[in-house]
Protein backbone atom coordinates (compact mmCIF):
# COMPACT_ATOMS: atom_id res chain seq x y z
CA UNK A 1 0.00 0.00 0.00
CA UNK A 2 1.57 3.26 -1.14
CA UNK A 3 0.14 5.17 1.82
CA UNK A 4 2.46 3.32 4.23
CA UNK A 5 5.08 5.91 3.27
CA UNK A 6 5.00 9.34 1.65
CA UNK A 7 7.73 11.42 0.01
CA UNK A 8 8.37 15.02 0.93
CA UNK A 9 10.98 17.58 -0.05
CA UNK A 10 13.11 18.76 2.88
CA UNK A 11 15.97 21.18 3.37
CA UNK A 12 18.84 19.79 5.44
CA UNK A 13 20.86 22.34 7.42
CA UNK A 14 24.47 21.67 8.42
CA UNK A 15 26.56 23.21 11.20
CA UNK A 16 28.98 24.67 8.64
CA UNK A 17 26.17 26.78 7.17
CA UNK A 18 25.62 24.67 4.06
CA UNK A 19 22.19 23.44 3.02
CA UNK A 20 20.94 20.73 0.74
CA UNK A 21 17.53 20.07 -0.75
CA UNK A 22 16.51 16.45 -1.02
CA UNK A 23 13.56 14.09 -0.93
CA UNK A 24 12.73 12.40 2.35
CA UNK A 25 10.46 9.43 3.03
CA UNK A 26 7.99 9.79 5.89
CA UNK A 27 5.93 7.14 7.62
CA UNK A 28 2.26 7.42 6.74
CA UNK A 29 -0.18 8.39 9.47
CA UNK A 30 -3.93 8.52 8.95
CA UNK A 31 -7.01 8.06 11.14
CA UNK A 32 -8.77 4.71 11.20
CA UNK A 33 -12.34 4.60 12.45
CA UNK A 34 -13.28 1.21 13.88
CA UNK A 35 -16.98 0.42 13.80
CA UNK A 36 -18.74 -2.51 15.42
CA UNK A 37 -21.93 -3.60 13.69
CA UNK A 38 -22.07 -0.24 11.96
CA UNK A 39 -21.71 1.80 15.15
CA UNK A 40 -18.64 4.00 15.63
CA UNK A 41 -16.44 2.54 18.39
CA UNK A 42 -13.08 4.30 18.22
CA UNK A 43 -10.75 6.31 16.02
CA UNK A 44 -7.03 5.64 16.16
CA UNK A 45 -4.13 7.21 14.32
CA UNK A 46 -2.15 4.54 12.49
CA UNK A 47 0.10 3.71 9.56
CA UNK A 48 -2.19 2.32 6.83
CA UNK A 49 -1.81 -1.39 6.18
CA UNK A 50 -3.02 -4.58 7.90
CA UNK A 51 -6.09 -2.58 8.94
CA UNK A 52 -8.34 -5.60 9.44
CA UNK A 53 -5.81 -7.22 11.77
CA UNK A 54 -5.43 -3.90 13.59
CA UNK A 55 -9.19 -3.58 14.08
CA UNK A 56 -9.64 -7.14 15.31
CA UNK A 57 -6.56 -7.02 17.53
CA UNK A 58 -7.76 -3.76 19.04
CA UNK A 59 -11.25 -5.18 19.66
CA UNK A 60 -9.70 -8.24 21.30
CA UNK A 61 -7.80 -5.98 23.67
CA UNK A 62 -11.07 -4.21 24.47
CA UNK A 63 -12.77 -7.52 25.26
CA UNK A 64 -15.23 -7.22 22.38
CA UNK A 65 -14.03 -10.34 20.54
CA UNK A 66 -12.38 -13.40 22.09
CA UNK A 67 -11.67 -15.47 18.99
CA UNK A 68 -11.89 -15.29 15.22
CA UNK A 69 -15.22 -17.14 15.45
CA UNK A 70 -16.67 -14.00 17.04
CA UNK A 71 -16.17 -12.12 13.75
CA UNK A 72 -18.82 -12.66 11.09
CA UNK A 73 -17.52 -10.14 8.56
CA UNK A 74 -15.01 -7.35 8.32
CA UNK A 75 -14.87 -4.80 5.53
CA UNK A 76 -14.00 -1.24 4.61
CA UNK A 77 -16.82 1.27 4.53
CA UNK A 78 -17.04 4.05 1.99
CA UNK A 79 -15.07 7.13 2.83
CA UNK A 80 -13.97 9.80 0.40
CA UNK A 81 -10.73 11.67 0.97
CA UNK A 82 -9.86 15.23 -0.02
CA UNK A 83 -8.62 13.97 -3.38
CA UNK A 84 -12.03 12.48 -4.17
CA UNK A 85 -10.74 8.93 -3.89
CA UNK A 86 -11.90 6.26 -1.47
CA UNK A 87 -9.65 6.58 1.57
CA UNK A 88 -10.04 3.16 3.24
CA UNK A 89 -10.06 4.78 6.67
CA UNK A 90 -13.22 3.16 8.06
CA UNK A 91 -13.37 -0.53 9.02
CA UNK A 92 -16.61 -2.16 10.13
CA UNK A 93 -16.46 -5.39 12.13
CA UNK A 94 -19.68 -7.38 12.13
CA UNK A 95 -20.00 -9.66 15.14
CA UNK A 96 -21.17 -13.24 14.81
CA UNK A 97 -24.63 -14.23 15.99
CA UNK A 98 -24.77 -14.48 19.74
CA UNK A 99 -21.74 -12.28 20.40
CA UNK A 100 -22.87 -9.44 22.64
CA UNK A 101 -22.25 -5.88 21.45
CA UNK A 102 -19.61 -3.88 23.30
CA UNK A 103 -20.52 -2.13 26.51
CA UNK A 104 -21.18 1.53 25.67
CA UNK A 105 -18.73 2.49 28.45
CA UNK A 106 -15.91 1.07 26.33
CA UNK A 107 -16.51 3.49 23.47
CA UNK A 108 -13.73 5.98 22.93
CA UNK A 109 -15.24 9.46 23.12
CA UNK A 110 -12.09 11.07 21.76
CA UNK A 111 -9.62 9.75 19.23
CA UNK A 112 -6.69 7.54 20.22
CA UNK A 113 -3.35 9.06 19.28
CA UNK A 114 -0.55 7.04 17.72
CA UNK A 115 1.37 7.21 21.00
CA UNK A 116 -1.40 6.18 23.40
CA UNK A 117 -3.60 3.13 23.22
CA UNK A 118 -5.90 3.90 26.15
CA UNK A 119 -6.34 7.67 25.76
CA UNK A 120 -10.04 8.42 25.52
CA UNK A 121 -11.17 5.32 27.41
CA UNK A 122 -14.52 6.24 28.84
CA UNK A 123 -13.93 5.05 32.41
CA UNK A 124 -11.07 4.12 34.73
CA UNK A 125 -12.70 0.74 35.34
CA UNK A 126 -12.40 -0.13 31.65
CA UNK A 127 -8.65 0.51 31.50
CA UNK A 128 -7.68 -2.81 33.06
CA UNK A 129 -9.33 -5.87 31.59
CA UNK A 130 -9.53 -9.43 32.86
CA UNK A 131 -7.81 -12.03 30.70
CA UNK A 132 -9.15 -15.42 29.70
CA UNK A 133 -5.77 -17.17 29.93
CA UNK A 134 -3.76 -18.19 32.97
CA UNK A 135 -0.16 -17.29 32.14
CA UNK A 136 0.96 -19.09 35.27
CA UNK A 137 0.26 -22.38 33.49
CA UNK A 138 2.77 -21.53 30.74
CA UNK A 139 6.03 -22.94 32.09
CA UNK A 140 8.06 -22.67 28.88
CA UNK A 141 11.69 -21.57 29.19
CA UNK A 142 13.60 -19.61 26.52
CA UNK A 143 17.42 -19.61 26.62
CA UNK A 144 18.99 -16.24 27.32
CA UNK A 145 21.00 -16.31 24.09
CA UNK A 146 17.83 -16.65 22.03
CA UNK A 147 16.19 -13.76 23.87
CA UNK A 148 19.23 -11.53 23.34
CA UNK A 149 19.11 -12.22 19.60
CA UNK A 150 15.53 -10.98 19.21
CA UNK A 151 16.13 -7.21 18.89
CA UNK A 152 18.51 -7.73 15.97
CA UNK A 153 16.15 -10.20 14.34
CA UNK A 154 13.30 -7.72 14.71
CA UNK A 155 15.41 -4.90 13.33
CA UNK A 156 16.39 -6.94 10.27
CA UNK A 157 12.72 -7.20 9.30
CA UNK A 158 11.80 -3.52 9.73
CA UNK A 159 11.45 -2.51 6.09
CA UNK A 160 9.38 0.62 6.77
CA UNK A 161 11.79 1.80 9.46
CA UNK A 162 14.66 1.39 7.01
CA UNK A 163 12.92 3.84 4.68
CA UNK A 164 11.57 6.32 7.22
CA UNK A 165 13.19 5.89 10.64
CA UNK A 166 9.78 6.76 12.06
CA UNK A 167 7.85 3.64 13.05
CA UNK A 168 7.66 1.16 15.89
CA UNK A 169 7.74 -2.60 15.42
CA UNK A 170 6.38 -5.67 17.18
CA UNK A 171 7.47 -9.19 16.35
CA UNK A 172 5.84 -12.44 17.49
CA UNK A 173 8.33 -15.26 17.95
CA UNK A 174 6.96 -18.78 18.31
CA UNK A 175 8.67 -22.06 19.27
CA UNK A 176 10.23 -23.56 16.15
CA UNK A 177 9.36 -27.12 17.05
CA UNK A 178 5.68 -26.19 16.69
CA UNK A 179 6.05 -23.95 13.66
CA UNK A 180 7.76 -26.47 11.40
CA UNK A 181 9.99 -25.45 8.54
CA UNK A 182 13.13 -26.72 10.19
CA UNK A 183 12.85 -24.34 13.10
CA UNK A 184 14.11 -26.92 15.57
CA UNK A 185 13.96 -25.85 19.17
CA UNK A 186 14.64 -22.16 18.50
CA UNK A 187 12.24 -19.29 18.01
CA UNK A 188 10.67 -18.54 14.62
CA UNK A 189 9.57 -15.03 13.66
CA UNK A 190 5.94 -15.72 12.78
CA UNK A 191 4.67 -12.14 12.36
CA UNK A 192 6.24 -8.68 12.26
CA UNK A 193 4.24 -5.48 12.00
CA UNK A 194 5.26 -1.81 11.92
CA UNK A 195 3.26 1.29 12.76
CA UNK A 196 3.68 4.85 13.99
CA UNK A 197 1.91 3.66 17.15
CA UNK A 198 3.59 0.94 19.19
CA UNK A 199 0.22 -0.24 20.49
CA UNK A 200 -1.04 -0.44 16.88
CA UNK A 201 1.90 -2.64 15.92
CA UNK A 202 1.01 -5.02 18.75
CA UNK A 203 -2.69 -4.98 17.83
CA UNK A 204 -1.77 -5.88 14.25
CA UNK A 205 0.26 -8.84 15.52
CA UNK A 206 -2.52 -10.01 17.84
CA UNK A 207 -5.12 -9.62 15.09
CA UNK A 208 -2.98 -11.71 12.75
CA UNK A 209 -2.57 -14.39 15.39
CA UNK A 210 -6.29 -14.43 16.16
CA UNK A 211 -7.04 -14.98 12.48
CA UNK A 212 -4.24 -17.38 11.59
CA UNK A 213 -3.55 -19.39 14.74
CA UNK A 214 -5.99 -18.72 17.52
CA UNK A 215 -5.14 -17.86 21.11
CA UNK A 216 -3.46 -18.30 23.56
CA UNK A 217 0.04 -17.90 22.13
CA UNK A 218 1.68 -20.33 24.52
CA UNK A 219 5.47 -20.42 24.61
CA UNK A 220 5.77 -17.26 22.53
CA UNK A 221 7.82 -14.09 22.96
CA UNK A 222 6.65 -10.65 21.87
CA UNK A 223 9.60 -8.39 21.03
CA UNK A 224 8.91 -4.66 20.72
CA UNK A 225 11.17 -1.91 19.46
CA UNK A 226 10.45 0.67 22.16
CA UNK A 227 9.46 0.75 25.78
CA UNK A 228 7.08 -1.59 27.59
CA UNK A 229 4.04 0.33 28.77
CA UNK A 230 1.08 -0.83 30.81
CA UNK A 231 -1.03 -1.17 27.68
CA UNK A 232 1.49 -3.41 25.91
CA UNK A 233 1.75 -5.72 28.91
CA UNK A 234 -2.04 -5.90 29.03
CA UNK A 235 -2.36 -6.66 25.32
CA UNK A 236 0.27 -9.40 25.59
CA UNK A 237 -1.40 -10.96 28.62
CA UNK A 238 -4.84 -10.90 27.01
CA UNK A 239 -3.41 -12.76 24.00
CA UNK A 240 -1.83 -15.42 26.22
CA UNK A 241 1.73 -14.30 25.39
CA UNK A 242 3.91 -15.31 28.37
CA UNK A 243 6.99 -13.18 27.61
CA UNK A 244 7.30 -9.54 26.55
CA UNK A 245 10.74 -8.21 25.66
CA UNK A 246 11.42 -4.52 25.06
CA UNK A 247 14.45 -2.63 23.78
CA UNK A 248 13.82 0.14 26.29
CA UNK A 249 12.45 0.38 29.83
CA UNK A 250 9.08 -0.65 31.25
CA UNK A 251 6.97 1.67 33.33
CA UNK A 252 6.36 0.95 37.00
CA UNK A 253 2.71 0.09 36.33
CA UNK A 254 3.71 -2.22 33.48
CA UNK A 255 5.97 -4.17 35.85
CA UNK A 256 3.24 -4.33 38.49
CA UNK A 257 0.71 -5.66 35.99
CA UNK A 258 3.19 -8.18 34.58
CA UNK A 259 3.84 -9.52 38.07
CA UNK A 260 0.12 -9.70 38.84
CA UNK A 261 -0.73 -11.72 35.71
CA UNK A 262 2.37 -13.93 35.69
CA UNK A 263 3.99 -12.46 32.59
CA UNK A 264 7.76 -12.42 32.07
CA UNK A 265 8.78 -8.82 31.44
CA UNK A 266 12.21 -8.05 29.96
CA UNK A 267 13.60 -4.59 29.32
CA UNK A 268 16.72 -2.91 27.94
CA UNK A 269 17.25 -5.91 25.68
CA UNK A 270 20.07 -4.57 23.53
CA UNK A 271 21.56 -7.84 22.29
CA UNK A 272 24.31 -8.20 24.90
CA UNK A 273 22.34 -7.92 28.14
CA UNK A 274 18.81 -7.43 29.41
CA UNK A 275 16.93 -6.70 32.62
CA UNK A 276 14.45 -9.20 34.03
CA UNK A 277 11.68 -7.37 35.85
CA UNK A 278 9.24 -10.22 36.43
CA UNK A 279 8.94 -13.93 35.64
CA UNK A 280 12.63 -14.81 35.61
CA UNK A 281 11.80 -18.52 35.70
CA UNK A 282 11.15 -18.39 31.94
CA UNK A 283 14.67 -17.19 31.16
CA UNK A 284 17.03 -20.13 30.79
CA UNK A 285 20.75 -20.52 30.46
CA UNK A 286 22.63 -21.60 27.35
CA UNK A 287 21.57 -21.20 23.73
Amino acid sequence: MARVTQRRRVRRLHADGSTRERADVLAGEEPLEVRVDGRAFSVTMRTPGDDFDLAVGFLHGEGVVRSWADVAQIDYRSGIGADGMRDYNVVDVRLADGVPPPDPSLERHVYTSSSCGICGTASIESVRRAGAFDLGQDAGVTPLAQLLALPDRLREGQAVFDRTGGVHAAGLFLPGDREGGGGGDGLVLACLREDVGRHNAVDKVVGWALRERGLPLSGSVLQVSGRASFELVQKAALAGIPTLSAVSAPSSLAAELAEDVGLTLLGFNRGTSLNVYTGGHRVGAGS
